[in-house]
């Protein structure tokens, strides 16, 4: 395959060790703005972000997970939520949620940088809402670390696409 689109999915990679190099708010704001572009019932973008580069605040939220080494290594993080507010459906808007996340990944990658889609620090979501100063109308899904990755090409394999495919018709 040629298209770039279909190339940055096979090569996007779950990158957990970053270098020292900043990431831009412009960057941040470009993922946010892919992010932004996911299906969504009814177009009814129920999302919202918080970009953090304070590295207090990053210790704050490094607390809350088992994996607080990666959120302390990224220069840059993003809280992805839903607006409680405006949301229809539980189940659409949750699925709406996961193709925004997976948007910013992909424009992480085409943009030359790495992440990593930390779900683990869900069991703290009332703590990160907290640390970030929200109310409970807002559902944290992810929080993605953003920096420069310290490795480059790194690989991966998947199960032969044979033992997903059920049955065609």
């Amino acid at each position: 395959m040629t298209s770039p689109i279909i190339k940055a999915i096979y090569k996007r990679r779950s990158i957990r060790e970053y270098t020292d190099d900043e990431v831009t708010l412009e960057q941040l704001r470009e993922i946010v703005r892919a992010g932004t572009w996911a299906p969504s019932g009814l177009n009814n973008q129920p999302w919202k972000f918080v970009i953090v580069r304070d590295p207090a605040v990053r210790e704050q939220l490094a607390q809350q997970t088992h994996y607080s080494h990666i959120i302390q290594a990224a220069p840059a993080v993003i809280a992805v939520f839903l607006d409680k507010g405006a949301m229809y459906d539980e189940v659409k808007d949750h699925q709406s949620a996961g193709a925004c996340i997976q948007n910013m990944l992909l424009a992480v990658e085409a943009m030359g940088l790495g992440a990593v889609w930390l779900g683990q620090i869900l069991k703290n979501k009332d703590k990160v809402n907290k640390i970030l100063s929200l109310g409970s109308e807002y559902d944290l899904m992810a929080v993605l670390a953003i920096g420069h990755p310290s490795q480059k090409e790194r690989e991966s394999t998947r199960r032969d696409i044979d033992e997903f495919i059920l049955s065609t018709f």
